[in-house]
């Protein structure tokens, strides 16, 4: 009972955070199918639902805001002038709890068509995988450019959808990071440029002042480590990065 049990909970667990790939390739959702029945030992099923569970990580990035939070926090810490501060582990911590903010509506969305129903057994593992897939399919289209798309589509050498039904994963999610990329980058720019104004004033009292053999980040980096913290800035750049997405 309690492997059956244990079964269970990773095939959900595989069917809300793997739905692109399982969409993406028929004979993963056959494996999905086939673990959820009772023709295979416990031993196959747990070693290829972790298997499976083994993706999520690259779901997390493919289909989710991580991409453009993580982005934007290494580009706010490279303004500030700091290399390895905060880590790279507090980063990333940071930027999955802003993601299931974030995701969250889809997450519930996602919960409410395919995981309610396949554990009620009202849907087997193959429809409650294309089910949950669909929330997430209209977040990434909502967040994706249409030139981002149509090129991903010329690179695929496909038609041109004609309706969102018509994009499949393979052109979406592409798509959707190379405008996740793009919008993070937008928004490192737009951090970049009062850092650089604090830079060049700096340099140029420096140089004015005679002390050319002064680094001005010598006086710059701790100059602009207090203004961010007056202005609250993790707090408002997280507050900025949640704020721009609208599921």
């Amino acid at each position: 009972m309690t492997r059956k049990r244990l079964c269970l909970i990773a095939v959900l667990l595989a069917a809300w955070c793997m739905p692109a790939l399982a969409w993406c390739a028929d004979p993963l959702q056959d494996a999905i199918a086939k673990a959820s029945a009772d023709d295979y030992s416990p031993i196959l099923r747990s070693f290829l639902l972790l298997t499976l569970l083994s993706f999520i990580p690259l779901m997390v990035i493919a289909l989710t805001s991580f991409t453009r939070i993580i982005v934007v926090l290494s580009l706010m810490r490279s303004a500030l002038g700091l290399q390895q501060t905060p880590p790279n582990s507090v980063l990333i911590t940071l930027a999955m709890f802003l993601t299931l903010f974030t995701m969250n509506p889809v997450f519930q969305n996602a919960k409410q068509a395919a995981l309610d129903p396949y554990l009620r057994h009202e849907i087997p593992a193959q429809v409650a995988v294309v089910k949950a897939f669909e929330p997430f399919k209209l977040f990434m289209v909502k967040q994706t450019r249409e030139e981002d798309l149509l090129a991903v589509v010329r690179m695929s050498k496909l038609p041109s959808p004609k309706s969102v039904d018509d994009i499949g994963p393979l052109q979406l999610v592409p798509a959707f990071m190379l405008s996740e990329l793009r919008t993070a980058f937008q928004i490192g720019f737009v951090i970049f440029l009062p850092f650089l104004l604090i830079d060049l004033v700096v340099a140029a009292i420096l140089m004015a002042l005679g002390m050319i053999m002064l680094p001005p980040t010598t006086i710059s980096l701790p100059l602009k480590i207090l203004l961010f913290l007056l202005i609250n800035g993790w707090a408002l750049l997280a507050q900025a990065l949640l704020s721009s997405y609208h599921v």
